[in-house]
């Protein structure tokens, strides 16, 4: 009689039912798992037979056949050992008591019977919970935080002798006690009360975070780009339960060591970091920085210095807030939702448009530096700052804003979006219908909007940013409409040219107005 298990198969980050076939027969003693088995679970039925003849069990004389459905789905890791062995056990007549097709047996097993985390344990407790799993036996692994997991009890074991023992009615105490784990700080390293002057990139920087828009900052060296950037995670709200659990599951995945729950990941890769290092890859691919930056900050600075293919491999995340992996045995899909923050100097030696040094580069290098960030690269960015060295002489170095007053502002703007869109997105990344839906431009604003794409020769992406950024301008003041003026200042965050000086706006809504073209 063949005895089926429910198990979880993990494709990425993404978890996929998985039904552990078992059919125990007489004959010459063998082991066969079919169902597209990678190295590693092809050697868990040495380890299954390892751990049940420690507990007393023989398979002399029996042919066992596994079939890990469906078949079509390559299986890797030792994710299915533990529903191997049981499946054994419940055709081989060991195990009499009925086993519910709603639990879910994940872990490893060791050559003693112990059951052993796994690579992934998060990312398959998530998706056991998608699938409406009602029950999973798993390892207690110290990674996993202790969140309520609605509708999906968690049985931790640590022998495959204690999940015999539930399935038989006994009563189970695990005697594995949770880690405690530290209050985490709030305080940040760096704060913005820090940073003297550059007050328009700091608000540019405020809009970025309330709305989860792109920046491009370029200026001379030590004029503060990195600053700005390593501060700007002091301004972001803390991680919901959800988006944690999404970054400690990527994580794992990864091998990546993470030292906060709370804190948006802050993710910096050196320009000579490879393409597959960012993006990721692998014979089994693994999450690369713009997966491991998912719901935080990916900085990349001398963005010039990266090399073009590079640059060009993050048009996809960028634009579809996730990256799909091809390998000829598998694709694989990782969300890659983060803010992306880069910086860069104006040319190769850095001092293009100085007043204090004098650049030494020639117009072909100059040309040829600006080239690897592509057009494409650059009309997926919101804002463009361009930063000039702060003169301290005469500059009030006291009342400063700090990050705990802005971030307060951003978390408003934030809430405002969430109860707007009514589910945790904001207006970067909502899907433009919805969003002009709910806030659509006055015909004068689009006339005006117009007129300025026109002269300035914005495409129709760029031109979709602005309203995205004005729509977070005007949250970020309480307002339920784009107002012109959140418009104006959208229209010189995107366009350096626009910086500094002054647009018309005289559109009074509803009514007539003379709209000027120059």
């Amino acid at each position: 009689m063949s005895a089926k298990i429910t198990s979880v198969g993990l494709k990425g980050l993404e978890g996929y039912y998985v039904q552990v076939e078992v059919l125990v027969t007489e004959g010459f003693e063998s082991i066969t798992i079919v169902g597209l088995p990678d190295a590693s679970v092809k050697e868990s039925k040495e380890r299954v037979s390892a751990a049940l003849h420690s507990l007393g069990y023989s398979l002399v004389d029996m042919k066992v056949i596994i079939n890990l459905s469906p078949a079509e789905q390559k299986k890797n890791g030792p994710l299915f050992d533990l529903a191997i062995a049981l499946g054994v056990l419940k055709s081989g007549g060991f195990l009499k008591h009925k086993i519910p097709r709603d639990a879910g047996f994940i872990g490893a097993l060791s050559l003693d019977g112990s059951v052993l985390p796994v690579e992934g344990m998060i990312a398959a407790i998530l998706a056991a919970k998608k699938l409406n799993l009602k029950k999973l036996f798993l390892p207690f692994d110290s990674s996993i935080p202790q969140v309520d997991f609605q509708d999906l009890e968690l049985v931790y074991i640590e022998t495959l002798q204690d999940v015999i023992d539930v399935l038989s009615g006994q009563q189970h105490f695990s005697f594995i006690q949770p880690t405690e784990k530290e209050e985490e700080s709030s305080e940040m390293e760096r704060d913005f009360n820090q940073i003297i002057g550059h007050d328009f990139a700091k608000r540019a920087l405020e809009i970025a975070a309330s709305g989860e828009h792109y920046v491009l900052m370029d200026g001379p060296p030590g004029c503060g780009k990195s600053l700005l950037a390593e501060t700007f995670r002091s301004i972001l709200p803390p991680l919901s339960k959800e988006a944690q659990l999404e970054k400690i599951s990527l994580h794992q995945l990864a091998g990546a060591p993470y030292h906060s729950l709370t804190l948006p990941p802050y993710r910096h890769p050196h320009h000579s970091a490879s393409d597959v290092s960012i993006i990721g890859g692998g014979t089994n691919p693994k999450p690369g920085e713009v997966s491991l930056a998912h719901r935080g900050i990916l900085f990349l600075d001398e963005l010039g210095e990266f090399s073009k293919k590079t640059l060009d491999m993050l048009r996809q995340p960028l634009e579809n807030e996730k990256v799909t992996i091809s390998r000829v045995h598998s694709t694989v899909t990782y969300p890659a939702n983060f803010i992306f923050i880069a910086a860069m100097n104006p040319c190769p030696c850095g001092y293009l448009g100085s007043s204090e040094q004098y650049c030494t580069c020639s117009e072909k290098q100059i040309k040829a530096y600006k080239s690897r960030v592509s057009g494409p690269i650059l009309d997926r960015i919101d804002i463009l700052l361009t930063l000039r060295p702060i003169n301290l002489e005469g500059h009030n170095f006291k009342d400063i804003e700090s990050s705990q007053v802005v971030k307060k502002r951003v978390v408003a703007a934030r809430e405002k979006q969430y109860n707007r869109y009514d589910k945790e997105v904001c207006n970067g990344s909502v899907p433009f219908e919805q969003l002009i839906k709910s806030s659509p431009l006055t015909s004068k604003q689009q006339h005006y909007l117009q007129s300025i794409s026109l002269r300035y020769g914005l495409s129709n992406r760029v031109q979709i940013k602005i309203i995205r950024l004005a729509r977070t301008i005007s949250d970020l003041k309480g307002e339920n409409i784009i107002t012109n003026e959140a418009l104006k200042e959208a229209m010189k965050l995107r366009n350096k040219t626009l910086q500094g000086s002054s647009l018309n706006t005289n559109m009074m809504t509803g009514e007539e107005c003379d709209m000027p073209y120059e």
